[in-house]
Order: C-alpha cells, then structure tokens, then sequence
C-alpha cells in the first residue's frame, strides 16, 4: 500500500480570507474605542468639541462647525495670527421634573475649536452665519492668495 506525499501548506486555510476586510475592521474598532475614550475624558470635564468641515473655494476659505441646540449669540468667533478660533458653552437644559435618564449622549459643556488658515485672509470681510445649527464662517482670500490659472499650450 503506497502512501502519497503532499506538500503542506499552512496558511492555505486563511486563503479565503479577507486580509483587507481584517484591517477595516481592526481600524474601526481602534477609532470606535479612541473615540469613545477622548469623549468620556471630554465629557466628564465639561469639554465637547464640534465637528468641523474646512473647505477652499477659489475666493474662499469656508468653514463649518456644527453646533446644534445653540444660540448664535453664545458662540464666539476671533482671529489672531492666522488662526480662527470658535468656542462657546452649550449649556445643559436642567427641567425640575423628575425624570431618571438610561441614556445620555448628546454632548454639553464648553468647547473651543481653532483651525490654521493659510496667509493672505482679508480679516476684514470675514463673514459667520447660523442656520439649522450650523456655523458658517466664510474668510475671503486677497487677490494674491487666490490661485491664478495658466494656461498651458499643447502642441
């Protein structure tokens, strides 16, 4: 009786396996785990931070902070040296009713958020506006920070 020999291959189980979905999935689970540990930490001193978006136009910079349930007149916008900083107090709405929460997860407390912006910003005609608990601050560029096109000929 002639017993045949086979090549053993170790890893030939994991072939099917999805290295990349892995590596999704471990990243996701680091983030989910760092997110949740700087909002407890941020939390329990009081400190949210809003979400921002920092988009450029070809005659502005413009930035978005969503800061929902708050009135514009407690957030406050400055510049200084190149940096734009928001930062108000979302204060917690405190009801005499009795009532024993399971869950609570929106975020309150004092936050402050501050962005780099590039050289030549006309801080003179920056414009903010509020809508749907959204911050719009718009920075125009000056004429020289403003990209100008070439054209390049092709032959």
């Amino acid at each position: 009786m002639a017993k045949e020999l086979t090549v053993w291959r170790p890893f030939r189980e994991l072939v099917p396996f999805d290295f990349d979905q892995m590596k999704r999935e471990m990243d996701r689970l680091w983030d989910s785990f760092f997110e949740r540990g700087m909002r407890r930490r941020t939390e329990e001193a009081g400190e949210w931070y809003p979400s921002l978006d920092v988009a450029e136009t070809k005659n502005d910079i413009v930035i978005k902070a969503e800061v929902p349930g708050m009135e514009p007149k407690d957030i406050d916008i400055s510049l200084s040296d190149g940096i734009l900083t928001v930062k108000g107090e979302k204060k917690r709405e405190r009801e005499e009713k009795e009532e024993d929460y399971h869950l609570i997860e929106r975020s309150y407390g004092s936050f402050a958020r501050s962005v780099q912006l590039p050289k030549g910003i006309q801080s003179d005609k920056i414009n903010a506006s509020y809508k749907n608990g959204v911050l719009k601050v718009v920075l125009p560029k000056s004429e020289e920070a403003k990209k100008k096109e070439i054209k390049i000929k092709v032959e």
